[in-house]
């Protein structure tokens, strides 16, 4: 898997940044979707009576559209994404069957291993909806997939992954990916692969993964109800469920036989599991949009082209989940490209607020019962020390909130060759992390005049203090706030880094 483009080595990426999207399309990674590709139906009209035959509402269609679904509206995405795309399954030769082939077509995408059987019906999902609410779902789908037409998908499974770069299965259980397709891909990608180093990077979403653990993939998907499933348990809600998925990493990670579980958790983001025990939040930034649709194949998909393209784990896991919050704000099955994705990160360039301004707003999410928490720092040169840190933050509350030190104020505590950064790339930098919410910036001494000014239910700093440490300390306490101290990371230090860049020196070895 390619590592750099130009001068920048996208392995030592762990802020998202605009160029970012663009850098990652230059490499053009190799993917091949196989798996259960369907097409969406999104029907709209207008209700002004009830049926006579029944109580039900009359839905007067006004405007139709269909666009790839499933496994086919994962490829769209890795397509919009710059990446050369592939496609491996079973549809129909019915219309349904020719429009999916002819969309997937006309967005570049490789079809040659797309199989059409006269007797397989074309999976197609219609939502009808009145003023953006939908009424109703019809779905149609094969009962059972032709005999012949697995048999020509397992055929052609090695021709279809060799050169690849990642293979994405998506298995929505519907017969497509059953032996002898399972075996063939098992077998494919067990030895070694025609023009590749190594085998390619294997990601797994599937409504249940452990089928799937011979194959020993290196990241798999599954979300909050198959994730309960494989426990056979039921996850509470929030940040319970967050902690009751962590508590089972080893059971997931042991059935699924993957390098790392990302759970998806829709509203509440993802969490990584990994077998370091080492784990990683994003949070998502859900729009009320009622017919959203299909944001976790945009997810997967980011997050395959990210990581085939040599982005950092937990880097890719953040630009991924930054795709979906551009998806869950379009109406129905859409795509993010990577003009969107750019425009998205961008957004956070300017994105520090005023402290008044700042006040107003977190004055609106304590009216819904939400907790503040804050956090101050420099946060020139950002490393997995400064995120692990953030996510643990952000884990004490409901919204949080990164005071940045001015530039002035972080050359009075570091010297004058501080900050590398100035502080508008670094409020973007933290800024477009999914787990911070707000972004500020203060130019005194310390941040006691800010928190007094907005009062946050929680201050949390890092563990190389103590609370009778902390210049901050009696600002919060006269309100009735709490003071957290968290985790210390030893082994990351911005100084540290910096020596190192100004030294030419290399990365730090990691176990």
């Amino acid at each position: 898997m390619p590592a750099e483009t130009g001068n920048v080595d996208l392995s030592t990426q762990r802020a998202l940044s605009e160029w970012l999207p663009g850098r990652l399309a230059a490499e053009e990674p190799a993917v091949l979707v196989i798996g259960d590709l369907m097409l969406d139906g999104w029907w709209s009209g207008s209700i002004e009576r009830l049926c006579r035959e029944a109580p039900a509402p009359v839905v007067d269609v006004q405007t139709r559209e269909s666009v790839p679904g499933g496994a086919a509206n994962t490829a769209m995405n890795l397509a919009a994404l710059g990446a050369r795309v592939s496609v491996a399954g079973i549809i129909g030769t019915d219309d349904a069957g020719m429009d999916l082939r002819n969309q997937l077509v006309e967005a570049g995408i490789d079809v040659s291993h797309l199989h059409s059987h006269p007797d397989m019906v074309t999976t197609t999902k219609i939502r009808i909806s009145s003023g953006g609410q939908v009424m109703l779902r019809i779905d149609d789908s094969a009962r059972a997939v032709p005999a012949e037409a697995l048999a020509a998908l397992a055929a052609s499974v090695r021709a279809a992954v060799e050169q690849r770069d990642a293979v994405l299965v998506c298995d929505y259980a519907n017969g497509v990916l059953a032996d002898p397709v399972r075996s063939s891909l098992v077998e494919a990608l067990a030895g070694p692969v025609s023009g590749a180093r190594d085998r390619p990077l294997l990601v797994v979403d599937s409504h249940d993964p452990r089928p799937w653990a011979p194959l020993r993939p290196d990241l798999v998907t599954p979300n909050a109800q198959e994730t309960a499933r494989m426990l056979d348990l039921r996850l509470p809600d929030g940040q319970e469920r967050v902690e009751a998925v962590s508590r089972h990493a080893d059971a997931l990670l042991d059935a699924t036989g993957a390098g790392a579980v990302v759970v998806t958790l829709d509203r509440d983001g993802t969490v990584l599991l990994r077998p370091d025990g080492v784990t990683h939040r994003t949070w998502a930034r859900p729009a009320a949009e009622k017919q959203a649709s299909g944001a976790g194949d945009t997810f997967v998909a980011a997050l395959t082209l990210a990581r085939s393209a040599g982005l950092p784990l937990t880097a890719s896991l953040d630009l991924a989940q930054s795709a979906a919050d551009v998806v869950v704000h379009q109406p129905g099955t859409s795509v993010c490209s990577t003009g969107q994705l750019s425009r998205y990160l961008k957004a956070f360039a300017d994105t520090a607020l005023g402290a008044d301004e700042l006040q107003r707003q977190l004055e609106l999410h304590r009216v819904q019962g939400q907790r503040i928490v804050l956090t101050n720092g420099c946060f020139d040169v950002l490393h997995s020390g400064h995120t692990r840190y953030l996510n643990q933050a952000k884990q004490l509350g409901d919204i949080l909130v990164v005071a940045l030190n001015s530039d002035d104020s972080v050359r009075k505590l570091k010297g004058s060759g501080r900050p590398i950064n100035g502080v508008a790339d670094r409020a973007a930098v933290v800024a477009a992390l999914s787990c911070v919410d707000y972004v500020t910036v203060f130019d005194t001494p310390t941040a006691a005049p800010l928190i007094t000014q907005l009062r946050p239910e929680v201050y949390a700093k890092g563990g190389d203090y103590s609370p009778e440490m902390l210049a901050e300390t009696p600002a919060v306490e006269e309100y009735g706030g709490r003071v957290a101290i968290l985790d210390y990371v030893a082994e990351r230090s911005t100084t540290a880094v910096v020596k190192r860049i100004r030294e030419g020196e290399g990365a730090v070895p990691t176990n």
